[in-house]
């Protein structure tokens, strides 16, 4: 008789694996599919708040807000928006801290909450869908002003917006740190001058704002119906919280010293960018309202028109370049975010079905691609459509992951911490994962009329109790078997930057530590790869069995012969490294 074996190939020798230079630059990668380690993070939190508020100048705020105005009024309109922006921030929070705390982006922190290894491939494509749709909506209303200032056409202006934020995009968090710093002075004052010259010249126009009906059946009063269907259209942009901590992520370590103003920055550049986003919405409908006798109500919400006319009543001989000049602007500050966030979700999703990482560089071309084929396609025009469906999706996957962490950690019912290692997760959890298909797959029949008129316009509500509800209800009954396949021996004290004992660390041993003991050494962990013959930081790193050795996350990914062999019954439980070492602060 004859025994068949699956045989694996032979482990590859040390520093077998090499990245081409776009891989390697981490100035133009910044850690896209990896922790975000210590040495890299020298930037305050003042300075990564700043950039990620900046991401958030899209003027796409003043067309929602326009379109929802116009489609059912103003009552329901500010109900609809305010009701929103409650659900986004409070959703918001959890996520931030957790990303910010352990220095990972919303791939990495989905993977650990609930979703599994490959689970979190489906919300990759979520979130990479959000990134391109939004930079299609931005770059056609950049491509309306270049029409309207310049007189270029709107295919070409589709090209040049798509083109024009490629070099920013490139140097990743670097270039765009600057960026961000620099414009946002000129950014706000701009943004608000036509609010206040219309209140100083024509302060009755905000009372008259409240009876606007726009084409609502009911007029400007209540309607639920109205105020499901506007909430929905708003709540697509809940997964805008993942363009957020791809910059949070990037958070010095909290300190003593450092505390209020790591919170200050975590809570306001978090959950916090709705606040301006609710505000910029609801200033999108007064402008629709203002604008809406002298264009028509069909051409209200596009902020080149909004602008263009709110310029006027102060700088009217150049309100035209004026409304040009900021409409660019603001789609450069926010398409560049979408452009590079898009990157980073593709680069996990590909790396994961491919086992390839040709570099994060060459993702944004991909994701610039299919944003420019929706702006050509004329997206613009289904903005309510594309809007509401979409919501059911990201509400589905949000929804589940803030369960994940403000009801199945506190409850014991997950891990403490997040782990978001190939060599540690298991491939599917069905907590995150199953939570978020039934609630999206429900909410989007509620969509398409499978529950009435109600159903339909409050089908994003659906989706977020339900992923809610089945999370920790799928938690008790897997007993939160498949977070962990296999446990990390050093524990939550080292799956972030914390201090070391320098004598632990001398004698071959990594302890955990308390903030503030004496002998103790801010210098991160570091720990050599078998397979690429990196050093990277500790908690990037995990023992594999089939390279006799430690492997960074990113090798341990793209390993496509060790069949997961870690993983297996013999070598499951508890692993041991090698002895690290630390690396000094530059």
């Amino acid at each position: 008789m004859t025994e068949i074996v699956d045989q694996q190939a032979p482990p590859a020798p040390p520093g077998s694996r090499t990245y081409n230079e776009w891989a390697r630059n981490d100035t133009l990668e910044d850690y896209s599919l990896r922790y975000a380690p210590k040495s890299f993070r020298r930037w305050s939190p003042y300075v990564v708040a700043t950039t990620a508020l900046g991401g958030i100048a899209y003027l796409a705020d003043f067309a929602i807000g326009g379109s929802i105005a116009v489609s059912h009024g103003f009552t329901s309109a500010m109900v609809a928006i305010l009701t929103a922006a409650v659900v986004i921030f409070l959703t918001g929070i959890p996520i931030s801290y957790y990303s910010a705390k352990y220095s990972i982006d919303m791939d990495l922190l989905t993977r650990g909450a609930g979703f599994g290894y490959l689970g979190s491939t489906l919300t990759s494509v979520i979130y990479a869908s959000f990134t391109f749709i939004f930079f299609a909506l931005e770059g056609s209303i950049m491509a309306q002003a270049l029409e309207l200032g310049l007189h270029i056409p709107l295919a070409l202006g589709y090209v040049i917006c798509s083109l024009v934020v490629l070099p920013l995009v490139v140097y990743g968090m670097t270039a765009l740190s600057r960026m961000q710093v620099w414009t946002q002075p000129v950014w706000l004052v701009l943004m608000v001058a036509p609010f206040v010259s219309i209140a100083i010249q024509e302060p009755e126009k905000f009372g008259k704002f409240t009876h606007f009906a726009g084409n609502s059946p009911t007029g400007s009063s209540l309607s639920m119906i109205g105020v499901g269907a506007g909430a929905g259209v708003a709540l697509s942009l809940i997964a805008q919280i993942g363009e957020q901590v791809d910059y949070l992520r990037f958070m010095p370590d909290r300190t003593a010293a450092n505390g209020r103003q790591w919170w200050a920055a975590v809570l306001s550049a978090g959950p916090g960018w709705v606040v301006l986003g609710a505000l910029k919405q609801i200033g999108g409908a007064f402008l629709a309202f203002y604008i809406a006798g002298s264009v028509g109500l069909g051409m209200a919400n596009e902020p080149i028109q909004q602008y263009v006319h709110g310029f006027g009543t102060f700088a009217a001989p150049v309100a035209l370049g004026l409304a040009t000049f900021f409409v660019i602007l603001s789609q450069i500050k926010i398409n560049s975010t979408n452009a590079y966030s898009g990157s980073l979700s593709w680069s996990n999703f590909f790396s994961r079905l491919t086992h390839r990482h040709p570099g994060r560089v060459v993702y944004i071309f991909l994701n610039v691609g299919i944003a420019l084929a929706l702006m050509e396609f004329g997206v613009f025009g289904f903005l309510n459509t594309v809007l509401g469906f979409y919501s059911n999706v990201a509400i589905a996957w949000i929804g589940a992951v803030v369960a994940d962490l403000v009801v199945n950690k506190p409850l014991g019912l997950s891990p403490s911490y997040i782990e978001f290692k190939r060599a540690h997760l298991h491939h599917f959890n069905p907590v995150g994962f199953g939570s978020m298909l039934i609630a999206s797959a429900v909410s989007i029949a509620a969509y398409f009329g499978a529950f009435g008129a109600y159903g339909k316009a409050f089908s994003p509500f659906v989706a977020l109790v339900l992923a809610m509800v089945l999370s920790p209800l799928f938690a008790v009954v897997t007993k939160g078997r498949y977070y962990i396949a296999r446990v990390d021996d050093l524990g939550e004290s080292h799956m972030v930057a914390a201090p070391v004992v320098v004598a632990d660390v001398a004698a071959g041993h990594v302890a955990a530590a308390h903030m503030g003991e004496p002998h103790m050494s801010d210098a991160p962990i570091t720990l050599d790869c078998t397979v690429c013959d990196t050093a990277f930081e500790r908690p990037d790193m995990a023992h594999c069995p089939f390279h006799r050795g430690t492997v960074c996350s990113l090798c341990c990914s793209l390993e496509k012969d060790c069949h997961d062999s870690c993983k297996s019954t013999q070598a499951a439980g508890p692993v041991e490294l090698a002895a690290p070492t630390l690396r000094a602060m530059e």
